[in-house]
């Protein structure tokens, strides 16, 4: 099998990719928002929270757990959520480099 577009790119690159594709849906930063406020809950709480059914908002819970921005534990039947620090770690990273250039270049870009 050939090579895929994303292995001319860093581990790094292909990661904050990852994460920042996560992060561009409203309801993923409507569920991350709602996690902030309540640290930790189960799907149940989410979709009562928002208005879409559970499905949707398991496929989203999905798609932030394989990004690692966020983690689950099972409890009995259900999952309880909360954020993942290490993935917001990288972000934050990753915003901390363009702020830290921002800065440095005010007024100087075209």
């Amino acid at each position: 099998m050939g090579t895929t577009k994303s292995d001319h790119f860093t581990e790094n690159q292909n990661e904050l990719a990852v994460l920042t594709k996560a992060l561009g849906h409203p309801a993923r930063i409507a569920i991350l928002e709602y996690l902030l406020k309540v640290n930790t809950c189960i799907c149940g709480d989410i979709v009562n929270e928002l208005p879409l059914s559970q499905p949707t908002v398991s496929q989203h819970l999905k798609e932030l757990k394989n990004a690692g921005l966020i983690k689950g534990s099972i409890e009995g039947n259900t999952i309880c959520y909360c954020i993942n620090e290490i993935g917001f770690e990288k972000v934050k990273a990753f915003l901390n480099v363009i702020t830290a250039h921002l800065d440095k270049r005010k007024n100087e870009c075209c």
